[in-house]
């Protein structure tokens, strides 16, 4: 099944169910004018990845950040459902976002952060986590990159929100990690909606649903590797890599 036909599966999908829908619409975003993000459209339901691809600079953590909230823009729509969200408040329980910068406070074991950063519903969950539980002792500046990266990626997912935006979620875990990561996102996402970003698209590709690239401002719906090529994205020779 080819990315358009999975993107339409889960919309109709979506309908039938009646699960949430986050809707993005006419985000405007400049610096020193400069247009960074023009008209931007984009929407994910809930059981959908999708993956948004675009080249360093291009604006893809900007427009996380500012559906999310934390950063203002010129213009922006973002609902979910009937509720709008005009900030971070508006979208807590709904909307949650992982930033590609560690956000794990120091000088906290662990074990605090989880209970401090989750529900009691979704601790054990985490606290059981084959991954996690080696960690439990430790505070955060004694951890690797890739535990940080790990446990975080973890908080954000068994949060209340509906809808996760993760920004490089892969950014210094090893390849067992990242595949581990994988198919965790996968496992999760009939409850979830997911928007994904990493600097390595074969992450993404593998990963989404559906696909979406950002260039030069714009946002343009993927619905084959090809479409990819003639945007000047990836080469000919890396769709043949992809399709091993």
């Amino acid at each position: 099944m080819d990315v358009y036909s999975i993107h339409w599966f889960y919309k109709s999908y979506n309908s039938i169910i009646d699960l949430k829908t986050l809707h993005v619409d006419s985000i405007t975003k400049s610096f020193d004018n400069k247009n960074i993000l023009t008209d931007i459209f984009i929407s994910c339901n809930q059981g959908e990845i999708k993956g948004l691809l675009g080249r360093n600079g291009s604006g893809k953590s900007t427009l996380l950040k500012t559906i999310f909230g934390t950063l203002s823009c010129q213009n922006k729509f973002v609902r979910i459902d009937d509720k709008l969200i005009r900030n971070v408040s508006d979208g807590r329980n709904l909307l949650n976002y992982l930033p590609q910068e560690n956000f794990l406070p120091n000088n906290v074991t662990v074990k605090a952060i989880i209970k401090l950063f989750l529900e009691k519903e979704n601790q054990d969950i985490v606290l059981k986590n084959e991954h996690v539980k080696p960690t439990l002792g430790k505070k955060n500046q004694h951890l690797s990159g890739g535990e940080k990266r790990m446990i975080e990626i973890l908080l954000i997912i068994h949060s209340k929100a509906d809808f996760i935006l993760l920004d490089e979620p892969f950014n210094g875990v090893s390849p067992i990690m990242r595949d581990y990561i994988i198919k965790y996102i996968r496992s999760m996402k009939s409850e979830k909606g997911f928007i994904i970003t990493d600097h390595d698209y074969e992450n993404i590709i593998e990963l989404a649903d559906s696909l979406v690239l950002l260039q030069d401002g714009y946002l343009k719906s993927i619905n084959s590797l090809q479409e990819l090529v003639k945007c000047g994205y990836i080469t000919e020779a890396s769709v043949k890599n992809l399709n091993k």
